[in-house]
């Protein structure tokens, strides 16, 4: 992708969140983008950090602290742990990363929590929720979710900060609402069970269903595609 080409489909990507919001009646920064940046060089990152794009998102841990090291220089830029969380993974995690949204489990909550460095204040957290109930994707189900978000309340270097999901693909736009609408009721739940934690978020919405989860109240919305082009799978 050239840097031309990089420019326009950010700002495409920019211009469709934007209307997504006016449509759905919510403030224009009731919503931020969050670029997926898995298997993309950390060239094309520096480039989306050049044109303003401060948060992002990645999934292979390894690769991520490869491109970190190289981005180093980078004032204000965030980086969001998004993928499917293995114990062996924690400490790098919980050392080189601002936001996790994986987690699903009390034991990975835990290893975050004690091996988060103390200096770097707390790990801004989002429960994973199999709102589809997928046997094949990863979240915790919602009659086990009060019980997860307790023990991350619990613990002093998380701040527990919202839910995220990955629903199924669905062909319609209210069969893509239904399950982003139980999120949201969820997450509305947790705030009235949880006053004292800063439950702000929502990370909802792909390139497919990013106007449904806006309508859903969606306040992080996941585009790597649409932003960055194809995936390049021999990355990793």
């Amino acid at each position: 992708m050239t840097d031309t080409m990089l420019s326009e489909s950010l700002a495409s990507a920019r211009r469709r969140l934007a209307a997504a919001l006016s449509a759905a009646e919510r403030a224009p920064d009731a919503a931020r983008l969050l670029a997926v940046s898995k298997t993309k060089p950390a060239d094309m990152i520096r480039q989306a950090w050049q044109l303003g794009q401060r948060e992002f998102g990645e999934n292979y841990v390894q690769e991520a602290l490869e491109k970190q090291t190289e981005l180093a220089d980078l004032k204000g830029i965030v980086w969001h742990f998004i993928g499917p969380l293995q114990a062996n993974k924690t400490r790098a995690v919980a050392e080189h990363f601002d936001w996790v949204h994986s987690v699903d489990r009390d034991k990975i909550a835990r290893r975050l929590n004690d091996q988060r460095p103390e200096a770097l204040g707390p790990l801004e957290v989002c429960l994973q929720v199999n709102v589809s109930d997928e046997t094949s994707k990863s979240g915790v189900a919602f009659d086990e979710l009060e019980s997860l978000a307790q023990a991350v309340v619990s613990l002093p270097r998380l701040r527990l900060r919202g839910l995220m999901a990955i629903p199924a693909p669905a062909a319609t736009m209210a069969a893509q609402r239904a399950p982003l609408a139980r999120l949201r009721q969820a997450l509305e739940a947790l705030r009235k069970r949880f006053p004292e934690a800063p439950l702000d978020t929502l990370s909802m919405g792909m390139s497919d269903d990013l106007e449904a989860a806006i309508l859903e109240g969606a306040t992080l919305v996941r585009l790597g595609t649409a932003i960055f082009g194809a995936r390049d799978t021999s990355r990793r």
